[in-house]
Order: C-alpha cells, then structure tokens, then sequence
C-alpha cells in the first residue's frame, strides 16, 4: 500500500514536472538572492529589501542613472513610488513601495511582457548600490 502510495505521488509530481507546473512544487519561480528571495510573476520581478524606503528609492534612481536610462519619469509620493524609464532601448518600469519598518519591495519589469534576466541585473545593481551607501 504504502509503495503504491510513493509510486503516484511520483508519477503525479513527474506529470507537473513535464507541464510547466514544478513552481507549486519546489518554488521554480523564485531566485535566491542576498536580500531575500525574487519571485518572477506576471512578467514582474520582485523582492523585498530590507532597507528604508527613501535608501532603496535612492538606489533604484543610482540604479536608473548608472544604467543611463532615457527619458526618465520619477513619480513618488509617501509610502510608494514608481520609475518609468528607457535602457537600452527598452521600457523598464520600478515600483517601490513601503511594506514596513526597514522593508521595502521593489517590483521590476523589463518590456512588455517582462524580461527576467534583465530585471534580475536591474535588482542586482540595487542591491549593490544599497550595500554601498
């Protein structure tokens, strides 16, 4: 009985693995990183830093600058903010937004429909820029 019970829990987590579905499973949308975890969903790349809000805006606009973004479009107000701008001939938009005392979530999207690598490298240079300050 119990072999059998192993036997479809495998075949059932093998059937997801092949569907696309391994996310539910094992956590395939999320990314390690050093301030926490990246979850890529809906094309947004997202993570919470654990800094102040008005250091991680500060990053994120070092982050725009850095990169020499274009035609850049700052929007802030208390408590979340968001920056529209153009890398690389791409459209790339930050939102940060207070979540708590000393913890602050960036959402990140690259194109349209949402590149992962290159928001992956956005984040990463946030970070770094947080780690300098």
């Amino acid at each position: 009985m119990v072999k059998r019970k192993n036997w479809i829990l495998w075949l059932v987590m093998g059937a997801l693995a092949l569907s696309g579905c391994t996310a539910a499973l094992i956590g395939g949308a999320a990314v390690g990183a050093g301030s926490g975890t990246y979850f890529f969903i809906n094309g947004e790349m997202k993570t919470d830093y654990y800094h102040s809000f008005d250091s991680v805006w500060s990053a994120c606009e070092k982050t725009v600058a850095d990169m020499r973004g274009v035609d850049v479009q700052p929007s802030k107000e208390i408590g979340n903010g968001k920056i529209s701008t153009l890398i690389d001939d791409e459209k790339v938009q930050i939102a940060v937004t207070y979540k708590a005392k000393n913890v602050t979530t960036v959402a990140i999207r690259v194109g349209l429909l949402g590149n992962r690598l290159s928001s992956q490298l956005i984040h990463d240079k946030v970070g770094d820029n947080l780690v300098k300050k």
